[in-house]
């Protein structure tokens, strides 16, 4: 094995080129400390890259309670880290940047370009100017038995000794990205609680009744499969009792459902499937009009013509959802006016699995809080901080992923910069 060459000392190790990692190393440098930034991909930011390809949103604009809210269980761990590098301080990071940012009418905050791109270069050019050194095909393989960091390379396997580490090494989604989630065995080696990674923001499959099948009809799927289901709303009961209900929309796909609405339930859907086996998402494929106006509608005579013009006529019930229908009812329903009207306000969806962990937008699950002290900082093993998507949270889409990310890479980055001064980060 051969070491890697020495840095100046002290130097810390941030493993994880990604959100976390690359905030980390920026609050390291602004305090004049020597930092290796290490990926396992040919060049960081690829995730990042990727996610801002339909719009790169950075952040929300809500206030400060209800944003802190959509980290639910562990909204108070984040308390700090995000009170600390909240929505507002996110913004004028990017405006240092040179990125200037708008709030969209969802709340949402973009860089006015919409692109990612031009903010990463002008973050890595920052990085590297502050004397960040970047080690790119770096893949982390855990420590050896001095302690020093050990890497795989496309030269081999080398050694890396660091005053302090921060690891920032994402989750199990998107893994040909980096994010594989190898990490967890060789933090569990070393006495870390480490959650099982579980899909978050994640698409589900779907059951239909009566089928014993799992995955829509052949015609439903060929004909329909990857196009939206808009406007409607969704609710789900979840197992404390709480009905959650919300706007947008949902596209289908050959098994079941995803995207943003379905993103917004899928924590609780989750969940509930894990102890129950299956879930019932109840689609509003009419959410302007009352459940009085929908069996109003269908109770007009329709003389001559067939239930499916009737829908259309009278509802504006066409194509993918009145395919829908006809997909997830029986004909007894169908022919129900009572029955179809309370179906097209609450059509029931029986969602069985969520979809594999790779195929997620983020990942739940990782190392517990609980095994942090302050800082960030493992408390197996001392000089080590955790950042990013590798710890156990979760929160939906809309800007609150990145935020989060870049906020615990800022707080291991304090944890870190307190190691090094003589005050370790403990308990």
């Amino acid at each position: 094995m051969r070491a890697a060459p020495p840095t100046p000392s002290p130097a810390i190790a941030v493993v994880g080129g990604g959100p976390a990692g690359l905030m980390a190393a920026e609050r390291l440098a602004q305090e004049g400390v020597a930092v290796d930034v290490f990926d396992a991909m040919p060049s960081v930011g690829r995730k990042f890259l990727l996610a801002g390809r339909g719009g790169l949103n950075l952040t929300h604009s809500e206030a400060a309670a209800p944003f802190l809210a959509r980290y639910g269980r562990r909204s108070a761990e984040l308390h700090d880290a995000i009170g600390n590098f909240d929505a507002s301080a996110v913004r004028a990071w990017a405006a240092g940047l040179g990125i200037a940012t708008f709030v969209g009418s969802s709340g949402r905050v973009f860089p006015t370009d919409m692109k990612a791109a031009p903010l990463l270069r002008a973050w890595l050019q920052r990085l590297r100017a502050a004397g960040v050194v970047f080690h790119p095909r770096h893949r982390w393989l855990g420590w050896d038995d001095s302690g020093a960091l050990r890497f795989g390379t496309p030269g081999g396997e080398v050694s890396h000794a660091a005053a302090a580490t921060v690891l920032a090494l994402g989750g199990a989604s998107w893994p040909r990205l980096g994010s594989d989630g190898a990490w967890v065995p060789w933090l569990r080696e070393r006495g870390v609680a480490v959650a099982p990674l579980q899909p978050a923001n994640c698409g589900f499959d779907v059951a239909v009744p009566g089928t014993g099948r799992v995955g829509w009809s052949d015609h439903l799927r060929t004909r329909f499969a990857g196009q939206p289901v808009k406007p409607v709303a969704a609710s789900f009961t979840d197992g404390h009792g709480q009905v959650l209900r919300q706007q947008g929309e949902f596209v289908l796909t050959e098994t079941g459902v995803e995207g943003s609405l379905v993103y917004a339930f899928s924590a609780s859907l989750r969940d509930h499937i894990t102890v129950h086996g299956h879930a019932e998402w109840l689609v509003d494929l009419l959410p302007q009009h009352t459940p009085q106006q929908v069996l109003a509608e269908i109770q007009r005579p329709r003389g001559t013509r067939s239930l499916s013009n009737h829908l259309k006529n009278r509802l504006g019930v066409q194509g993918l959802k009145s395919t829908l229908l006809h997909e997830l009812l029986t004909i007894e329903e169908l022919n129900d006016a009572a029955a179809l009207a309370r179906a097209l306000k609450a059509l029931p969806m029986p969602l069985v699995r969520p979809r594999p962990v790779a195929e997620a937008i983020s990942t739940a699950g990782g190392v517990a809080f609980e095994a942090l002290g302050h800082g960030l900082m493992l408390r197996e093993v001392p000089g080590v901080f955790c950042a990013g998507e590798m710890l156990d949270w979760e929160a939906p889409t809309g800007g609150y992923l990145l935020t989060a990310c870049l906020a615990t890479g800022r707080q291991a980055a304090e944890g870190a910069l307190q190691w090094l001064a003589g005050r370790p980060a403990a308990g």
